[in-house]
Formats: structure tokens, sequence, C-alpha cells
């Protein structure tokens, strides 16, 4: 999964999404912290290939897009919206490929806009982004390419404050960021960093009115975070091999960002910092069950704004459930399988 799997929809209850062989199963919570529906399979029959992308906009509306199989030796993206946790998700609907056709050429990542309008960035075959994105008044817009060159690994979208959209790629020799200027134009390569990064290690968040921040791990192994305009700061040693979830919430009256990453240990490690202020330093506590080389972790913010964790392990299905306990600091409850 590319993005948050875990979200809270429009009505406060938690969805997680979910792969299943050739397809995506969505879960979510009869009521705010009570019991959980059965999985259900997104987007009707359509079967596809491993790798989905999870966006969500201001309106608490989920975006998917994935790859299917066209025709022998080809593919084609589809895109679905899920409009509330108690609803089915919408049916696949086929957006294309970036270069006409073809096979996959790279995991899709999804961001949404201030007026709701889905962006589906991919790499395309010659190396570079290709975006395609929702009309104001309803279709979608024709396949346009971002430029760009030797992009390797997940892409990682994200909508800032403003609700403007931009997306970062890993590539040879450093990291390549794409903005909107003003709603609804096409977003433009600015000024990127001369870093390196390991592919596949992006994630991004909004982090005040006039940033986002990128959270990637270098190839010494260490957590950096980048906001365009400044430079890659350090910030702590990364606790595994994986992108880290992301998410900002007040803890004691401070604006803060959390951060969860399964460790090389096999438990879920967390960690936070005064919001933008990566000088004041961090450091990883682990919590919970050793869990599979495969599992992912997702965070969240629950119905009352607290933080809330879920890890799954796609080669088991295990699904486990952690929140904030109303105590200082980041203290989290016993991990529960729902």
């Amino acid at each position: 999964m590319n993005g948050d799997w875990l979200i809270r929809g429009r009505d406060g209850r938690l969805t997680v999404y979910l792969p299943s062989g050739d397809a995506v199963l969505c879960r979510a919570e009869r009521g705010p912290a009570g019991a959980w529906d059965a999985p259900r399979t997104v987007g009707g029959t359509q079967k596809l290939h491993p790798g989905v992308a999870v966006g969500q906009g201001a309106d608490g509306y989920a975006h998917l897009a994935a790859w299917r199989p066209t025709v022998p030796g080809e593919s084609g993206l589809v895109h679905s919206t899920h409009f509330r946790p108690r609803l089915a998700p919408l049916d696949w609907v086929p957006i294309g490929h970036p270069d006409k056709k073809g096979e996959r050429t790279g995991e899709p990542a999804v961001a949404v806009d201030a007026q709701g309008r889905g962006h589906v960035f991919v790499r395309n075959k010659g190396g570079g982004v290709s975006l395609r994105n929702q009309k104001e008044k309803g279709g979608w817009g024709p396949w346009q390419d971002l430029e760009g060159h030797d992009v390797e690994g997940e892409l990682a979208a994200v909508t800032g404050e403003s609700g403007l959209v931009e997306v970062y790629a890993a590539a040879a020799g450093g990291i390549l960021h794409w903005r909107q200027e003003e709603p609804g134009r096409t977003p433009v390569r600015g000024e990127g960093a001369d870093v390196p990064v390991r592919p596949g290690t992006l994630r991004a968040i909004a982090t005040s009115a006039g940033h986002t921040t990128l959270f990637f791990t270098d190839t010494s192994g260490d957590l950096c975070a980048w906001r365009p305009g400044e430079k890659p700061v350090t910030l702590i040693a990364s606790a595994g091999p994986g992108p880290v979830s992301a998410v900002r919430c007040e803890i004691e009256g401070h604006d803060c960002t959390v951060l969860a990453q399964r460790s090389s240990s096999g438990r879920v490690a967390f960690a936070a910092y005064p919001t933008e202020q990566e000088s004041a330093g961090a450091w990883w506590t682990e919590s919970g069950p050793q869990l599979p080389a495969d599992a992912a972790v997702s965070l969240a913010l629950d119905e009352h704004d607290e933080v809330v964790a879920a890890s799954c392990s796609p080669s088991t299905g295990t699904l486990l459930l952690t929140r904030r306990k109303d105590e200082p600091g980041l203290a989290l409850e016993a991990w529960r399988e729902i």
C-alpha cells in the first residue's frame, strides 16, 4: 500500500484498506472505538495487480488507485472513491496508462486537492512522473508528463494545508519535487534535494500553512526530514528498512509529529517531536508483539483527534490496532487484533 491505509472517515469512524491477492479489502468500525465490520472487496469484481495507493481529501473521502491487467502483457490504471466507511466504495473506473499502453511502470500515488479532485501520479516509461487528475465538473483530464528522470521506488503524494497538491520522487542523485502554484493547475517542478536517498522510503505530510515535510531514509540508514527551500536534516537513525508513517497531533498542548515504523527487531517503533523542530531530537520506543517481515504500519487520528496505529501482515492476514491512552506523553493501549 502506498499512502496512509488507515484513515478516519467523514463520520469519524476508522477504515483500513488491505491487500488480498488480486483485490483490495476494506474494513470499517461499526462505531467509534467499537467492533469492526467484516472485510469486503473494494470496487467490485475487477482483478488487480498488487500495489494500491490511497489518498484522502479534506472532505474525508478516500481515493484509491491501482493497476489492473488488460490484455496479455499490458496493464492500465483504475480509480475508486470511498465516501463513507459504512458505504461500499465505488466500482473501479479505468483511467488508462501514462504511455497510452504497456505494462506497469511503477506504483501509483494519490493526492486529493481542496476541491475534492483526485490526482493520480505514476512513473512513466521514460523514468519521469506522469499525472492524471479529475476535472472540476466531472470526468478526467488527459495524462500529463511532468518530466523528471531516473525515478525509483514509490512516489510520495501529499496535499498541503493550502489545498495544493505536491509529489516527491526519489531519483538517481537526490529527490525531485513538484507542486501546484494555484488550484487546478498542473504541478510544476521546483527545487530538489541533492541527497543520497533509499528508494521506497518516502512519506510526506502537511506540517504548516506553508510547508509539507518529506521523511526519507538516506543511504547511511538515517531517517531524514526535508522541506523544499531548506536543507535536509537528519532526525534519527531509521528503526527499520521501510518508510515511516507520520501524523500530526496535539500532545499535552503541543503540535507534534508522531512517526511509526516496523523496526528491525520486528516490533513497531514510535517517535514524536515538536512539528518542524527536528533540532529538538527524537527517539524510538518499541511497542507490541514481533511482526512478520511483510508487516506494514499506518497512523491516523481517531474521532477525538488522538493517535491510533494499525499494523497489517499480508502473509498472515493479521490486523492489529492500538490507541493512545488518556495519559501524559505517548502512552499506548495494548495492541489488539480486529
